[in-house]
């Protein structure tokens, strides 16, 4: 049943109710994001692989988290991480094989717990068996027509996309399109617009973009037949050509998760579109919403001016965050989920340059896994895992290198990681060697890692808390600090305190007209809660977050 929310500030939030299309798993699911080159080293050549993120499912699973993402495992080049995919029905020999994969998602579904894969649909690596046979000068062959060969420039390019136009010497063309670096060919899902002046330009139902489609699915077929529980979809956003508006590509994907729906109804598809409104309408399950505007002045290693909410300066605003979650939580109720990561492969950590002091990542915390849709953890933020800026650039990974650093396990030769020589490391650790890691903090009651396990801990225990409970900010955007909201069902309240800045605050919100509030969790028990018929008052000391039951 929805519920509603009216509010003075003339915000309405809705509680989400999904139907039956998404997979019941989904209503209950916390996932863990992790990148494989980085997490576990089992074959001691200085790269993470399967088998060393299966020999570490125990501790994934006492996080309370039910889920696991893995970053691209498929044959690679490595010229980008792994985003430039030489064999999509292949894992790539540094992590294993296909059996091993097998043997893990095994491992994970008997705990209980989901496992997704990342497919990079967009492109592939220039050194894939079908871009090599794409090159040919006959234009029957089996992948002639999978990539975009234009025979001229054409000179009106804006400069953007003459970027993407490739100079080669390969016998079918001049040019091919990439998607981002040159080793990234664009697959051919069409073109929104064709120009009949641009003979490149093939509609959406040509044949090499219909071709295009099936491999597509063939491709999630194989690995769901496999026990893979679904897909994290990179820049699903940028299939089709030409197609400002997205509503080609959103017909494309309506059509796709028509037919996964279908054949695979316990099956999960998560896109990075970043724009819910669009890929929940096209179907998919879960999409990501942006938080830098809260969360960090940094883009991918570049400081910006804007001015952050979560910083100890206090000079934040919320009131443009209301407003873009406003606009995409009420257009999504019913079609799926929206997710608040605390971090990913591509963005600086929560623990940076500009947040350094723990306290200030269990506040952060604290919002990020309080909110409604789906809660996805980079591996390494339950534990305070720093950005480290400067890191070397490794497999075009330029400035995103320095969040991609090896799992801190312990206080061990390479904090446990791998046994390997330290020149052979994936990327450099963390030199801080007062790093965090696993076995400090599992020994320390109030530490990161088990504040972030009690988080969920709560949150599992709670529907209210949980995916599907509903959202209702409760304090003036022109008062900033605290944040406020009211996480809540039929049955249960829960108000969820916020204040990252280094100063005491309080707060003053209409009266809940409830009998009483329990402190159940946060940074510090002296925050308060003062119910009156009045109003209901909550005073905060610097760089708090609190969570309490109303009753």
């Amino acid at each position: 049943m929805r519920k509603t929310f009216t509010l003075g500030l003339g915000l309405l939030l809705i509680g989400v109710s999904i139907g039956q299309k998404h997979p019941d798993w989904v209503k209950k699911a916390i996932f863990y994001q992790i990148y494989p080159s980085s997490f576990q080293d089992n074959d001691g050549d200085g790269i993470g692989d399967l088998k060393g993120i299966q020999s570490r499912l125990d501790y994934i699973q006492s996080l309370g988290v039910n889920a696991i993402w893995l970053n691209p495992v498929f044959k690679s080049a490595f010229k980008d991480g792994g985003y430039d995919v030489i064999d999509f029905y292949q894992v790539d020999p540094r992590f294993g094989t296909n059996s091993t994969l097998v043997a893990l998602a095994r491992e994970i579904h008997r705990r209980g717990m989901h496992i997704v894969l990342d497919l990079v649909a967009g492109h592939s690596s220039n050194q894939s068996a079908w871009f090599k046979e794409s090159m040919e000068a006959d234009t029957n062959l089996q992948y002639s027509n999978y990539y975009i060969w234009p025979n001229f420039k054409p000179s009106d390019l804006t400069p953007q996309e003459s970027t993407r136009w490739v100079e080669t010497n390969a016998p079918r063309g001049k040019y091919y399109v990439k998607n981002f670096y040159d080793v990234q060919p664009a697959l051919n899902y069409g073109f929104a617009n064709p120009n009949p002046n641009h003979p490149w330009e093939q509609s959406v139902d040509a044949p090499g973009p219909q071709a295009v489609r099936r491999e597509l699915q063939g491709i999630i077929t194989f690995w769901l037949e496999k026990g893979i529980d679904g897909f994290r979809v990179d820049l699903a956003a940028s299939l089709v050509k030409n197609d400002p508006d997205k509503k080609a590509t959103i017909a494309l994907w309506k059509n796709l998760n028509q037919w996964f729906d279908e054949k695979f109804p316990q099956g999960v598809l998560i896109a990075e579109w970043f724009n819910p409104k669009q890929s929940l309408e096209a179907g998919f399950d879960i999409d990501f919403l942006r938080t830098g505007r809260l969360t960090s002045a940094y883009e991918r290693g570049q400081k910006a001016a804007a001015k952050v909410y979560f910083s100890k300066l206090g000079e934040g605003s919320i009131s443009d965050w209301v407003s873009y979650f406003k606009d995409q939580y009420e257009s999504t109720i019913n079609k799926g989920y929206v997710s608040l990561p605390t971090g990913n492969h591509d963005s600086p950590r929560m623990m940076n340059e500009e947040r350094k002091d723990p306290a200030e990542a269990k506040v952060l915390l604290t919002f990020l896994l309080t909110q409604p849709g789906v809660p996805f953890i980079y591996y390494g933020d339950e534990i305070g895992m720093r950005y480290i800026p400067n890191s070397p650039d490794v497999e075009g990974s330029h400035a995103r290198s320095g969040t991609r650093t090896p799992m801190q396990w312990d206080g061990t030769k390479n904090a446990g990681f791998s046994s390997a020589d330290t020149s052979r490391i994936y990327i450099p650790e963390d030199p801080d060697p007062k790093r965090p890691t696993v076995t400090k903090e599992e020994k320390e009651p109030g530490s990161q890692l088990n504040y972030v396990r009690a988080l969920l801990k709560l949150r599992g225990s709670s529907n209210a808390l949980g995916n599907l409970g509903g959202w209702q900010l409760l304090s003036d955007t022109t008062q900033p600090y605290p944040m406020i909201y009211l996480r809540s069902n039929d049955i249960e309240k829960y108000v969820i305190a916020i204040n990252p800045s280094g100063k005491p605050v309080q707060a003053k919100i209409a009266s809940l007209q409830r009998k009483k509030t329990a402190y159940v969790l946060g940074t510090t028990d002296k925050c308060r809660y003062k119910m009156s018929n009045e109003g209901d008052m909550i005073i905060m000391p610097a760089i708090s977050a609190a969570i309490f039951r109303i009753e």
